[in-house]
C-alpha cells in the first residue's frame, strides 16, 4: 500500500497471516491475539507472510500447547516452534524469539553494508 501525503511518500507493508489449528477450532479471541502479537514485528523486515500452526501435545494428560510460526521473507524463511501450558504463552515466546532473529539478521546486514562502504572508501 502506498500513501502519498504532500511530498512525503510512506510505504506500508501488510503481511498475510495464515492461522491453522490442528485438532481443534481456534477461538476468534486467540486468532486476534496472534494478529496483535505479529503486528509488533517491524514492517521493514520485508515479511511477506506469517504461517502460524497451533496444536496440542500428544499426551492429553499433560497440558502442552504448541505454536509454530514460519515467517516467509526474501531468502531463507525464519521458523520457530515453542510449547507451554497455554497457547498465549507459546505465542508470546515464539514472537519474542522471532524478534530476536530478525534483529540479529538486521545487525548482520548493517555490518556487511558498513564493511562494504569502508572497503570502497579505502580503495
Amino acid at each position: 500500500m502506498l500513501v502519498v501525503t504532500g511530498t512525503i511518500i510512506v510505504t506500508l507493508t501488510i503481511m498475510d497471516i495464515i492461522i491453522q489449528s490442528l485438532g481443534f477450532k481456534a477461538s476468534n479471541h486467540l486468532e486476534e491475539y496472534i494478529r496483535e502479537k505479529l503486528s509488533k514485528l517491524k514492517p521493514n523486515d520485508n515479511i511477506v507472510r506469517a504461517n502460524v500452526i497451533l496444536f496440542q501435545g500428544p499426551d492429553k494428560a499433560i497440558q502442552n500447547d504448541y505454536c509454530e510460526i514460519r515467517l516467509e521473507v526474501p531468502g531463507n524463511d525464519h521458523f520457530v516452534k515453542e510449547s507451554s501450558p497455554d497457547f498465549e504463552q507459546s505465542i508470546d515466546t515464539a514472537v519474542e524469539t522471532l524478534q530476536g532473529i530478525l534483529r540479529k539478521n538486521n545487525e548482520k546486514l548493517r555490518d556487511r553494508q558498513q564493511r562494504g562502504n569502508s572497503i570502497n572508501e579505502a580503495l
